[in-house]
């Protein structure tokens, strides 16, 4: 039986009707609102390329049900800054110069501003266990540690 679900997705509601409120936030993200940044990688919450914000926190997509949402506000890379005034992790990716060939970014991206919301100047510690939890199959793991130590000092 179909059934309602309005989503707060980067400070714009949108109500979608699924069939399934199991289904996962990623394919309600992507396949309903037309959103591309979080991406499909291992579908089991491994991978972390399809991280978002809720409520602030960073959540795998992938294996987080529609159903579980409620009124949270869902924050993707696109709504975490814009072009004109980027988040500072984002400057920094762009300056460190981090992408390869950028799949997993979004999970990097969301991660590591979660972090940096939480502690503005984690340690060498704290940022390589936070970003341990993601896979980069590029090798970019060294100029992501610095891009996240680069946007804590500019903050």
């Amino acid at each position: 039986m179909a059934q309602s679900f309005t989503l707060a997705v980067d400070g714009t509601t949108r109500t979608i009707v699924v069939d399934d409120p199991d289904m996962p936030l990623l394919y309600a993200l992507r396949d309903d609102l037309g959103l591309n940044n979080p991406r499909f990688g291992c579908g089991l919450g491994q991978c972390g390329a399809c991280t978002v914000h809720i409520d602030g926190r960073p959540s795998r997509s992938c294996i987080t049900p529609l159903s579980a949402i409620g009124d949270s506000k869902i924050t993707t890379l696109a709504g975490l800054g814009t072009p004109e005034h980027p988040h500072p992790i984002q400057k920094a990716w762009l300056d460190e110069q981090v992408s390869q060939c950028a799949y997993c970014i979004n999970g990097w991206i969301m991660t590591a501003a979660a972090l940096l919301d939480e502690k503005p100047h984690p340690t060498d510690k704290e940022i390589v266990d936070v970003l341990s939890t993601l896979i980069c199959r590029c090798g970019t793991h060294g100029a992501a540690i610095r891009a996240v130590k680069r946007a804590a000092q500019a903050a």
